[in-house]
């Protein structure tokens, strides 16, 4: 192959994306210097982050720029190298996706051993999407056994980690919402306690009822309602680990903060924003206990995959309207 295609971003959404915020592009296929590598994208991720990077504001990672491809994570293999510890038909992942071929250098990417599990797996159950999960929950939240748990957006790729992992961990009750009748039954399936669909009713209301006893710890991906929902069903001294709030990724006007927020006060809440980034400390720990789960059948997860580069966006819309089920994927 000498050509190779990619996705740049076009323009900056204003609200909702749109197809004509990305353009397909046609380049050659790149060739790699000292220390660096080819590799052939079979899969890529999307990820609700993603969007704000669209933005042109200062945030914890730089904006996507105009009329350039945009980045995340991949799988792939490698086709050309020019560094020492990695050669033609190594499997590595990388952060480099949204293109068939990326150029990147060696130290940039690694090494994976595709025996082990399925290549998508590094993208989700294995990769960052896990440690997300485990380390949200028991690093950031601090869940102990015999609390009581609710996860927002718990059919998606983290979320539906995170019950999986709390009820391993001894938690007394798990509680998900999600936004279909499929999605709930699914996590019931799961090993879920109780799940609502969050277009039921309000938000609060559906927790009170699968959740009487109250909560000790709150797993946000969604913010709004769901957060304004949780603070008032937290028992004292209850913690939220604040992972994603996409339920405003796309407002024009910055939200309302929950109406309830003083009770952060009197029930001596804590309420903690976290990156998986600063928890790389617990990836050895939480790729053993991890590969025992799935090893033993302990854990399962989730894929939705849309085929082919030129439909990248298509699936990252997708994934903002809730149309996966656990992780949202591309293959290349």
């Amino acid at each position: 192959m000498t050509t190779n295609r990619e996705i740049h971003l076009a323009s900056r959404p204003q609200g909702w994306p749109a197809a004509e915020n990305f353009r397909l592009v046609t380049t050659e296929v790149p060739t790699p210097g000292p220390g660096q590598i080819v590799v052939r994208n079979q899969y890529l991720s999307v990820d609700p982050y993603m969007r704000g990077r669209m933005n042109d504001v200062k945030s914890y990672l730089p904006p996507f720029p105009l009329d350039a491809p945009l980045d995340g994570g991949a799988v792939g293999e490698v086709v050309a190298s020019e560094a020492e510890g990695v050669k033609p038909g190594d499997t590595v992942l990388h952060g480099l996706g949204w293109r068939e071929y990326a150029l990147l250098d060696a130290k940039a990417a690694r090494v994976v051993d595709p025996t082990l599990a399925p290549v998508t797996a590094y993208l989700s159950v294995l990769g960052m999407t896990g440690l997300t999960a485990y380390a949200g929950l028991l690093d950031v939240a601090g869940m102990k056994p015999g609390e009581r748990v609710f996860v927002s957006a718990a059919a998606g790729s983290v979320g539906s980690l995170v019950g999986q992992i709390a009820r391993l961990k001894g938690a007394a009750r798990v509680v998900g919402s999600a936004g279909s009748a499929a999605k709930v039954e699914r996590l019931r399936a799961l090993g879920f306690d109780a799940a609502f669909d969050y277009h039921d009713g309000p938000v609060r209301e559906s927790l009170r009822a699968a959740a009487p006893d109250g909560i000790d710890v709150y797993f946000d991906n969604v913010g709004g309602d769901h957060l304004e929902a949780a603070i008032a069903a937290m028992r004292p001294h209850g913690r939220a680990a604040i992972c994603g709030m996409i339920a405003q990724y796309n407002d024009l006007r910055p939200p309302a903060a929950p109406r309830n927020l003083a009770l952060v006060i009197g029930k001596r809440l804590t309420l903690r924003g976290f990156l998986v980034g600063d928890h790389g400390g617990l990836r050895e720990q939480f790729v053993r206990e991890m590969s025992g789960w799935l090893r033993d059948g302990s854990v399962s997860y989730d894929e939705t995959v849309v085929d082919g580069i030129e439909n990248a966006p298509a699936a990252f819309l997708g994934l903002l309207r809730g149309e996966n089920l656990g992780k949202m994927l591309v293959r290349v």
